[in-house]
């Protein structure tokens, strides 16, 4: 499907982003004499980009399968054109290319056999695994494809600089301080390191 993009004001009193998403894909309708509909278990919409939910398909009020719905987000309070807010939805088995599912959700999808949908799954945890990797202050890194900065030095070996969650970088033999955008989502392994140890004599 296409976005559908529309004013703050017609999204049904609700708030946010998510908030609108939840409603419009929680509901039951009459099929052929059966109640069907959609029950959400669990969403996520972080920084109003990405919506993720586990979404639970109901049958005369019995659970059945649970897949995931993936809808990409337009969120733009101040828009001046009235396009506050706009989204594209799919589900799993379109294989959607945003894989930042959050583990909560994936952990009460049920199983599947389709193909797109299982790329999709592996491809959220593998980053959950990666951007779940432990980094510690001073540690030396080296990225898989060298960064080339702003100043024009090019390099692929950092020291990290951690202060609580924020990291930043400083070339090994400038000392020189860097930024890399993304970090825990690149391809990187920590350098080791060997460490002398003093000879202490009787």
């Amino acid at each position: 499907m296409g976005w559908l993009t529309m004013s703050r004001y017609h999204m049904g009193g609700h708030a946010t982003a998510k908030a609108y998403l939840d409603a419009q894909f929680t509901y039951t309708r009459d099929v052929d004499g059966a109640v069907r509909g959609l029950r959400l278990l669990a969403s996520s919409c972080p920084q109003n980009r990405t919506y993720y939910a586990a979404a639970q398909v109901m049958e005369d009020g019995v659970g059945k399968e649970v897949f995931a719905i993936v809808c990409k987000v337009l969120w733009n309070p101040k828009s001046k054109t009235g396009e506050h807010f706009g989204y594209k939805d799919m589900d799993e088995s379109m294989g959607p290319c945003e894989d930042s599912c959050p583990a909560h959700i994936l952990d009460l999808l049920t199983p599947t056999d389709k193909e797109h949908a299982l790329d999709w799954r592996r491809r959220c945890r593998a980053n959950l695994a990666r951007r779940s990797r432990k980094i510690d202050d001073g540690d030396r890194v080296k990225l898989a494809t060298a960064l080339t900065f702003s100043d024009g030095h090019v390099g692929d070996e950092f020291i990290v600089m951690k202060r609580g969650r924020r990291l930043s970088f400083r070339d090994p033999e400038t000392r020189l301080g860097y930024a890399i955008s993304r970090f825990m989502d690149r391809d990187w392994a920590i350098v080791p390191v060997t460490k002398v140890h003093k000879t202490i004599f009787a």
